[in-house]
């Protein structure tokens, strides 16, 4: 199973913080990331302030690693694609922004039980309840969300291996359409599991 998000326990500054506080950390550094990192000489800065973030939360580099990979090709394909139609240092910019916040989201994944964040999502939300928010609702569908995330990488990286197992060329047939294929699968027993408790 791929490490993408998993918790790990751990005494370091960062798991001693409040979820709240972390998920508030996250989208506040991930905005200014994207308005003020423009150049890569502040991309080099937003990187030493992710490296100081990683050493405070005591991230070893091979789960460091382990976070980063599954979105690897991803950015390949940006770079590649803002370097043909920009230039070299928009590309650079643009994926580093991008490598940085995942990096950061992984941060906060690997220092945060889930059930801690949910619970800091559903506490911020129930204000809305007085107008009819339907809070303990949206709290499910975002810990759905959470926990298939891993269960799509996974599906990924075992499509993959088996398309280069059997010498095949990447393709949006042989690749993309079993993950979609893979996707729809897992929603359809996400939903049966809820109608069976009557969440339908």
């Amino acid at each position: 199973m791929s490490t993408f998000g998993h918790y790990r326990p751990g005494a370091s500054p960062v798991h001693r913080l409040p979820a709240g506080a972390k998920l508030l950390g996250l989208g506040g550094l991930i905005v200014l990331m994207a308005v003020l990192v423009t150049t890569p000489l502040r991309l080099g800065a937003a990187a030493v302030v992710a490296v100081a973030l990683v050493a405070g939360a005591r991230i070893s580099p091979a789960t460091l690693a382990a976070q980063l990979r599954p979105v690897l090709w991803i950015v390949v394909f940006i770079f590649v694609f803002q370097l043909i139609f920009t230039d070299w240092r928009r590309a650079l910019v643009v994926c580093g922004v991008l490598v940085l916040s995942v990096l950061l989201a992984a941060i906060v994944t690997v220092t945060t039980r889930v059930t801690d964040m949910l619970a800091a999502m559903t506490r911020a939300m129930r204000p809305l309840r007085r107008i009819g928010f339907p809070v303990e609702q949206i709290a499910l569908a975002l810990a759905l969300a959470i926990r298939s995330i891993p269960l799509m990488v996974e599906t990924v990286r075992q499509v993959d291996e088996a398309r280069r197992a059997r010498g095949l060329r990447f393709s949006p047939r042989i690749v993309v359409a079993p993950v979609i294929v893979a996707a729809l699968r897992t929603a359809d027993g996400f939903a049966e599991a809820l109608t069976a408790r009557g969440l339908d």
